[in-house]
């Protein structure tokens, strides 16, 4: 288990918004709600943000999920940036 006692600028539980950028493909959206919610299961996906890039080539997301550690957000943020579809993760 992660070590929860590490200091954090955050109080749990909270909203937190998380940016994800990656290919505007068909799949991408869809790749990213299935992993948001195996990290945050109350999360609703109806919620998700969706911004193309100016040429259109890329898509950003951005899902706010009800955080409750930061061990939680950590792995969410390891599964999204290890994503072959995900470019960046803020």
């Amino acid at each position: 288990m992660a070590d929860e006692t590490r200091p954090t600028l955050l109080e749990f539980p909270c909203d937190f918004p998380i940016k994800i950028m990656g290919a505007r493909v068909d799949e991408f959206a869809q790749a990213v709600v299935e992993v948001v919610l195996r990290h945050a299961p109350d999360f609703d996906a109806r919620l998700v943000e969706m911004r193309p890039s100016r040429k259109g080539n890329y898509l950003a997301l951005t899902c706010t999920i009800r955080a409750v550690s930061q061990s939680q957000l950590d792995a969410l943020y390891r599964e999204l940036t290890a994503h072959p579809l995900v470019k960046v993760v803020l």
